[in-house]
């Protein structure tokens, strides 16, 4: 047998992941593709999967550890690796084969001890003395010219992780000069105790995270939003025709996936929805693909994966993508590719939805469909009324790349799809 290191993979232009679960410890065996450990990033969490089989000799992370793609997170005594032939790339490969346990090339990154903190962390900044964070971070507030001391520290123990000063300098940011008449007022501080027993929870990175992007979408976007009813009546008594169909493939058959492959279908039709402002704002890029996000509400916040080529694939696939998709968010264990990519949302509430709300446009997508709870209605047909079930559908847009009259006209054609889904094969 040989000893391998494994290392985290390619995590995408995530940064500074936190280790929240060890899967294995010394000792125990592990298949390929066997969980190693989990690390979760500001969007979603993930498993570290092991490219080998063998037994772990030794496991190089602890929980609380702050890591980075290249990171060593075990060594493994290898019985058998993947196959290069499959579609998993042999991502933990490097470095070549040698005797166990090897030092590694380069010291990796500092993991947080419990206080007081080491000598280490404490050395070089006076600015930041007696404050909790690693090397790099300390750097990093140097370059920007942030004061550690003034840094609510997000990680185990209240260390303080890049992204805290990040937020920091983008706060910071945001409000200005404390003259300036376009600064945000500051919301005041209360405390509450003085009225009765309060209990501060702190917010988990993903929903951290999610109220800052929606933050920062409110502020920069321009929002729209359109409301109507499709009427479905047809498309639900389809949908409900096909239930032992949907049985016997072991698929959940929702609304949701004629609502995605309608979406689809229309921003082939008003391609300015399938699109984003470029950074100047002075110019829209066109997506020549049509990859849409749906909202799961999992109990870490809400994620947002991303189907892909919905154009290209038939309802049942996509009802068991979204199936599978919102598994997967509501384990902690979607990949960051999962969550990339979209240019269009779907957020459905489904039976709490109500008749309507206003979704903050995804930035930097310029569109975001809200759908509302389905609710049987009477509606006139030209002699009598009769009993219609009615979808709220509510789109909010980016004002500054469509206008009025583009949002009325996505809307009444989506209606008219949902309305009769043989338009989707015309």
């Amino acid at each position: 047998m040989t000893a391998q290191e494994v290392v985290i993979p390619d995590i995408g232009d995530a940064e500074d992941v936190e280790v929240i679960e060890l899967c294995v410890g010394p000792g125990d065996s592990v298949e390929i593709d066997g969980a190693l450990i989990v690390i979760e990033s500001d969007k979603a969490s993930m498993e570290v999967p092991s490219p080998f089989a063998g037994t772990v000799a030794e496991i190089r992370v602890e929980l609380g550890d702050v890591v980075n793609s290249g990171h060593v997170v075990a060594v493994l005594e290898v019985t058998r690796e993947a196959s290069r032939g499959s579609n998993e790339e042999p991502k933990a490969v490097e470095p070549p084969p040698m005797v166990a346990p090897a030092a590694p090339k380069a010291p990796p990154p500092a993991r947080p001890e419990p206080p007081p903190p080491a000598a280490a962390e404490l050395d070089g900044a006076a600015d930041g003395a007696g404050v909790y964070a690693g090397p790099a971070v300390r750097r990093l507030a140097r370059e920007l010219g942030v004061n550690l001391g003034d840094v609510r520290g997000s990680g185990p123990r209240r260390r303080i992780v890049k992204d805290d000063v990040k937020g920091f300098v983008k706060t910071a940011m945001a409000r200005g000069p404390a003259n300036a008449a376009t600064a945000l007022p500051a919301m005041p501080a209360i405390d509450f105790s003085k009225f009765g027993p309060v209990e501060e929870v702190p917010l988990t990175r993903i929903r951290k995270r999610g109220a800052g992007n929606l933050h920062r979408s409110w502020l920069n976007v321009v929002h729209v939003t359109q409301h109507d009813e499709a009427d479905i009546t047809d498309l639900d008594g389809f949908r409900r025709s096909l239930a032992d169909q949907a049985e016997a493939r072991g698929v959940k058959l929702t609304l949701l996936p004629f609502i995605v492959k309608a979406c689809a279908e229309n921003l082939g039709a008003f391609p300015r929805f399938c699109a984003s402002l470029n950074p100047a704002v002075d110019g829209l890029i066109l997506k020549h693909y049509r990859h849409i996000g749906f909202a799961v509400d999992t109990d870490d916040g809400l994620i947002v994966p991303v189907l892909r080529d919905v154009d290209r694939k038939g309802v049942w696939a996509l009802a068991a993508e979204i199936a599978e998709l919102s598994a997967l968010a509501r384990n902690g264990r979607l990949t960051p590719d999962r969550l990339s990519g979209g240019c269009f949302t779907v957020s459905s509430l489904g039976r709490l939805g109500g008749t309507g709300f206003t979704p903050i446009v995804n930035a930097p997508e310029v569109a975001i469909l809200g759908v509302g709870r389905l609710e049987t209605k009477p509606r006139w047909n030209g002699a009598a009324f009769e009993p219609r079930a009615m979808l709220p559908l509510s789109l909010s847009y980016d004002h500054r790349a469509l206008n009025g009259v583009e949002g009325g006209n996505f809307v009444v054609e989506l209606t008219r799809l949902l309305g009769d889904i043989r338009r989707l094969v015309l």
